[in-house]
């Protein structure tokens, strides 16, 4: 059984170390060009598995990978939509939950394979909307889940996107996190989600937060997706 962590600003370190392996991961898998058209989404899934052992020893998810292409990004987490290759033209997210050391990482970004303005835009207004959320987050301390929700939705429309996301984020911290406070409403950010996210979670431990942001254009049949800490920058 793994020893539980108490200390608060060691918690912190190890989920803002997670978090920067997960980022030196995605940044190696565009640079070895592992998202190119030809590649299945399930092959390239299994190459960024292959290459996280590779570079992290690390070979546990607390989630299912995903690797979503095309008219498969316009699809929650919970949909498993069939395998896609990646085209010329194409857009394409990642989302991840690589366990490093014991510690959650959950991170999410998308790429733009071509020229197309319409995806260009949309993966460019990621980062604005999840920074626009953290901010909110930041300036109203007794926030709920439901209404960080609410308002993550209504800055996608804001930015001109439609928010496709069934929920906008979820607790994170020392895996596995679920058998910590359950898979409750209150764990995640989403409707019905009524309690401050500024709490302690049944440990007496401060609760750390994912904010992910999924945009999608279902008329021209596409989306994209990214996430990180939310409370930890």
């Amino acid at each position: 059984m793994t020893e539980l962590i108490e200390d608060e600003a060691e918690r912190a370190a190890r989920l803002l170390d997670a978090q920067d392996k997960a980022a030196r991961l995605f940044a190696e898998v565009r640079a070895r060009g592992i998202l190119a058209p030809g590649v299945r989404e399930s092959q390239a899934s299994a190459a960024i598995r292959d290459l996280a052992g590779e570079m992290f020893g690390v070979h546990r998810y607390w989630h299912k990978r995903i690797v979503r292409a095309g008219v498969n990004t316009l699809l929650p987490y919970r949909e498993n939509p069939p395998d896609r290759v990646l085209a010329e033209d194409e857009i394409v997210f990642c989302d991840f939950g690589p366990i490093f050391e014991q510690w959650e990482a959950d991170f999410g970004r998308t790429y733009v394979l071509g020229e197309d303005p319409a995806k260009h835009r949309l993966c460019a207004a990621l980062p604005v909307v999840f920074d626009a959320g953290r901010a909110y987050f930041e300036q109203h301390p007794e926030v709920t889940g439901e209404q960080l929700y609410a308002q993550v939705r209504t800055l996608a429309e804001q930015a001109g996107w439609e928010f496709g996301g069934e929920i906008a984020g979820h607790l994170v911290g020392q895996f596995p996190h679920e058998k910590i406070d359950g898979a409750k409403i209150e764990s995640y950010i989403a409707p019905g989600s009524d309690k401050p996210m500024r709490r302690t979670d049944r440990n007496g431990q401060t609760a750390h937060w994912i904010l992910e942001v999924h945009l999608v254009d279902r008329e021209r049949g596409f989306g994209g997706f990214h996430e990180e800490l939310l409370d930890l920058a």
